[in-house]
């Protein structure tokens, strides 16, 4: 298979085209890929426990542990699947951008999680939307909204919190919905590439045949330590 028929989300996991390290080793997990302490908050939506979605991903990801280079990965747990609708702060972000403007910088983070929770008691937007999964990449699953109308919903969805909560991240317009399976310790040799680009396209076109739209709990404000829990503190309702 050449290069032409990769995909550049598979190509951001080539060795030899990016070289570096992953930015979240050392901080987010460690060579041996335990997961560290890497407090912060979030809004996501939780798949559905024992719906058919679940299934659909829990398959997909054991075909992921079944490739050869699957420790080449840290996995998350299944308990902890979700699409992230909206990023929140986290411990070692505290610039510009990623913090609400009037909060001091160095707040702990379990008081400012307090200050955004309260704010958020406020929060008026409840417009419901379906999500479909894109692509698979080697990570996991790109998502957005089923139609152009769930694709603008999930968007002013992100645009109300920004809103509300004072910050907007640089990637705020550009960043991708997804669902994450795992987290890369090392990346993928060229002669790994082709393979993937095959189970990639498969869970995809799997996906979508079994379940064409997620089965998705409701946005839900989160707080956690590490990547393998995220604790649902207030969730936002849609309109019936």
């Amino acid at each position: 298979m050449s290069a032409a028929h990769l995909s550049p989300d598979l190509l951001f996991y080539s060795k030899s085209r990016h070289p570096e390290p992953s930015v979240h080793l050392g901080r987010r997990f460690d060579l041996s890929g335990t997961f560290q302490y890497e407090p912060g908050n979030t809004v996501v939506c939780h798949v559905v426990e024992g719906s058919e979605t679940q299934q659909a991903l829990v398959d997909a990801r054991a075909k992921y542990l079944a490739m050869p280079e699957a420790g080449q990965f840290t996995f998350t747990p299944i308990s902890s699947l979700h699409m992230t609708l909206f990023q929140g702060i986290i411990e070692h972000r505290r610039g510009a951008n990623f913090w609400p403007a009037d909060l001091p910088s160095d707040m702990p983070i379990d008081e400012i999680t307090e200050v955004m929770g309260e704010r958020l008691k406020s929060f008026s937007m409840r417009d419901p939307f379906k999500v479909a999964v894109t692509h698979a990449r080697p990570s996991g699953l790109v998502v957005d909204g089923a139609t152009e109308e769930d694709r603008r919903t999930m968007r002013a969805w992100r645009d109300a919190f920004a809103d509300l909560l004072g910050y907007r991240h640089p990637d705020h317009d550009t960043y991708a919905f997804h669902i994450t399976f795992a987290y890369v310790i090392e990346r993928l040799s060229d002669e790994a590439l082709p393979r993937w680009q095959q189970l990639l396209d498969e869970v995809s076109n799997d996906i979508l045949a079994r379940v064409p739209i997620l089965e998705l709990q409701p946005p839900a404000f989160c707080s956690f330590d590490d990547m393998n829990h995220f604790e649902e503190l207030q969730v936002f309702n849609f309109k019936p």
